[in-house]
């Protein structure tokens, strides 16, 4: 009989601390100062309070909900019909924008992927955790702990699960490297902008204050784990994600209240890690709408 390989997310159980903070060094000195993605140089210059988003949701997101944050748009002639009330804010605030070839906006966003607009904008300030609780309404509440989560296209589309679900936001340890970039946001489809993002600091104080406010954290597994859909979820709940790779911190997992697993046939090793968020999301909100 054969034995399995440990899972990308089961590995909490070897992977040691000292291990994670090598890791999250090495992150850092590879990553540019804009995050995860290298756009190409801009006409301009560039500057690090600003990212390139690119793709139609994830640029009208910005518009609808912090249009003061564009600072330059780039479009396709075929958008022009489309991004009308873009164009004439951008005119009224005196805001520039240029009607630029398909192959110059694939340049711009070093992506094929910009659907036919591009925007220079403003980056948002993540939370703080005490700020962040502070201002969290009463009642139920759902918030993702991404610990190692590094790959921009499975960020954005946990964005968009987290957005489509209601979560409350996203939290990052103080040492993440996780940042919003343009491939984000695009996969995001808007999501980017309903989510926000809350920066924690010590672990140990952060998880003490969740759990002042009435928060359980569930450090999500693959194996050895209680079942999803069988167990009761509270209604204030932080799952816990591990990375993409590595797993979570072993002792991430281990000072969490529940381990919680998605049951399936073994066909597979494991789901993706934004599918699978998207799964746990969507149980806790069956729950939270059954109550």
């Amino acid at each position: 009989m054969t034995t399995r390989p440990p899972s990308p997310w089961d590995q909490a159980a070897i992977r040691s601390a000292d291990a994670r903070k090598q890791e999250n060094t090495g992150r850092r000195q590879a990553a540019s100062p804009a995050g995860a993605e290298r756009p190409s140089p801009r006409p301009e210059g560039g500057n690090r309070q600003e990212l390139r988003y690119y793709g139609l949701n994830a640029v009208q997101a910005v518009f609808a909900q912090r249009p003061q944050a564009i600072r330059k748009v780039y479009l396709s002639e075929a958008r022009i019909p489309q991004l009308q009330p873009l164009l004439a804010w951008c005119v009224k605030q005196r805001i520039g924008y240029r009607v630029v070839e398909e192959s110059d906006l694939g340049k711009l966003a070093a992506s094929s992927h910009h659907e036919g607009v591009v925007a220079d904008v403003l980056r948002v300030e993540a939370q703080s955790l005490p700020g962040w609780l502070r201002d969290l309404s009463a009642g139920p509440a759902l918030a993702l702990w991404l610990d190692g989560v590094g790959n921009p296209h499975n960020f954005g589309a946990i964005l968009r699960s987290a957005a489509h679900f209601g979560v409350a936001a996203i939290l990052q340890s103080q040492d993440s490297t996780l940042a919003m970039s343009g491939a984000a946001a695009r996969v995001a489809e808007g999501g980017a902008e309903q989510v926000p993002l809350v920066r924690m600091g010590e672990r140990d104080d952060a998880i003490a204050q969740l759990r002042a406010t009435g928060f359980t954290l569930a450090a999500t597994v693959v194996r050895d784990g209680r079942d999803l859909f069988a167990t009761p979820l509270p209604q204030r709940l932080v799952y816990v994600m591990g990375a993409e790779g590595e797993g979570m911190d072993d002792s991430l997992a281990a000072a969490c209240d529940l381990r919680l697993s998605i049951p399936g046939t073994g066909a597979v090793e494991s789901l993706n890690v934004a599918a699978a968020t998207a799964v746990f999301l969507a149980r806790w909100s069956a729950g939270a709408n059954a109550r």
